[in-house]
């Protein structure tokens, strides 16, 4: 068996990659007892490594590659870089091919899928099973898994919390629990964001605030599968970067002809509310501001006063330098303003329906926390408030999708000045 690892430290040059390529073909060949060929570059290193593994132990070899890509993933926000890395891997990879005589298995794993012709040139006889029902769960527990292997672990934890904090990754098959976060879950007794805060994407964030992305779109975009396979250092699809590294899973799949479309979601509240947090921090300039903004905020919702929330708002906006406005790219579109109000209540991990449709049209956004349902409407205006927002709300009856539910329904109409850069209207109507 020949198993090769990028897990450990992180590459910053084609030479350093060839140079740790070179220290695990080493470290494999006196693992096997093989003796190093003449052969000086990479390729030929390991092609003579698989060669000679076969004649010596008579057995046809099998190659194990572990976070294949993680030294492009390492450079991506650095695109020469990253295609000098992808160059160096695939140089290492294009020998399997004509190793196939001399190998019985090769299984590779990795965060991204990056595209055969890219990274895989002539390797058509790879099997894709990222989105095989069959293997589904192979990376994540089950709810079975929980409740029986780790049932020791869960007295005193609530069932129904970990299966909202963690589980919900899904690759048309039984959904799974993310596995980092269940293991220190079980070990610190504390529900947190333990995945998410092994590291902040820094880049996806940045790359969402270039492309001036609607955050409340984030937890409902559509796909094609074709779209979800796309991947490469020049092509990066939003859809695809969120997919591939864990921020959004499937939620449902929809057969067309000629082609697939995938629903996708947030896997589970851990990535829901610390994304948005991030994200949050970036469409305010300020990394500091929406932590406290956020506690008020679940303060106010658990008070059922809406009224409140206006000067909450009205303060966070006005916090907002005029500079930001000025120099940051996602500030300059008119979904800015709804998408800081969303990514406050998605912080929380709260239920929000974006585009809620109704009988008469779609609500902006409905936030159904601390027993009431909260129905928002977005405009933007020049500068002074017409009072559309609260205005449609009322025509179109959308109070009445929730009525059935016994709870306090709270119509909340909200408009935004594009010379004001805040709040000039929020009326509030409370439906008991």
């Amino acid at each position: 068996m020949i198993c090769i690892s990028f897990s450990d430290g992180v590459l910053q040059s084609r030479a350093s990659l060839d140079q740790r390529i070179g220290e695990i073909l080493h470290e494999a060949a006196q693992d096997l007892g093989v003796e190093p060929g003449a052969a000086e570059s990479i390729a030929g290193r390991f092609s003579e490594l698989i060669r000679r593994a076969h004649e010596r132990h008579g057995e046809r070899a099998v190659v194990l590659i572990d976070e294949y890509d993680k030294p492009i993933l390492d450079n991506i926000d650095q695109p020469e870089t990253a295609r000098a890395m992808r160059e160096g891997l695939k140089n290492l990879y294009s020998v399997l091919k004509g190793a196939d005589a001399h190998l019985k298995f090769v299984f590779l794993t990795g965060v991204s899928k990056f595209s055969k012709v890219s990274l895989f040139s002539g390797l058509n006889h790879l099997t894709d099973i990222t989105l095989d029902p069959e293997y589904s769960a192979l990376c994540g527990y089950t709810d079975e898994d929980l409740d029986t292997v780790f049932a020791p672990e869960l007295p005193g934890l609530d069932r129904d919390e970990i299966r909202r904090w963690y589980n919900g990754y899904n690759w048309l098959g039984e959904s799974v629990y993310n596995p980092f976060d269940v293991l220190l879950l079980f070990r610190k007794r504390r529900f947190k964001p333990y995945w998410f805060e092994t590291g902040t994407p820094t880049f996806l964030v940045k790359l969402l605030t270039e492309r001036r992305q609607f955050t409340p779109d984030l937890g409902r975009l559509v796909a094609p599968e074709t779209l979800l396979s796309t991947f490469d250092v020049d092509t990066i699809p939003t859809e695809a970067l969120m997919f591939q590294a864990g921020y959004l899973t499937i939620a449902s799949e929809h057969a067309r002809p000629g082609r697939t479309d995938f629903q996708l979601k947030y896997p589970n509240q851990e990535v829901q509310a610390s994304l948005n947090d991030v994200l949050l921090q970036s469409l305010s300039g300020d990394l500091s501001a929406p932590g406290p903004q956020i506690s008020r905020l679940w303060d106010l919702l658990e008070a059922g006063d809406p009224l409140p929330l206006k000067a909450l708002f009205h303060a966070f906006f006005a916090s907002i330098p005029n500079d930001w406005y000025r120099n940051s790219p996602i500030a300059q579109f008119e979904g800015y303003w709804a998408s800081i109000f969303y990514s406050h209540f998605a912080a929380l991990g709260l239920d929000i329906r974006v585009e809620d449709t109704t009988n008469k049209g779609r609500i902006d956004m409905t936030v159904l926390a601390c027993g009431a349902v909260w129905i928002f409407e977005f405009k933007v205006v020049e500068l002074v408030p017409e009072g559309r927002a609260i205005a449609q709300i009322r025509a179109k009856g959308y109070a009445e999708k929730y009525r059935d539910r016994g709870e306090p329904v709270h119509l909340i109409g909200v408009e935004f000045s594009r010379a004001e850069r805040n709040l000039v209207a929020f009326d509030v109507e409370t439906l008991s």
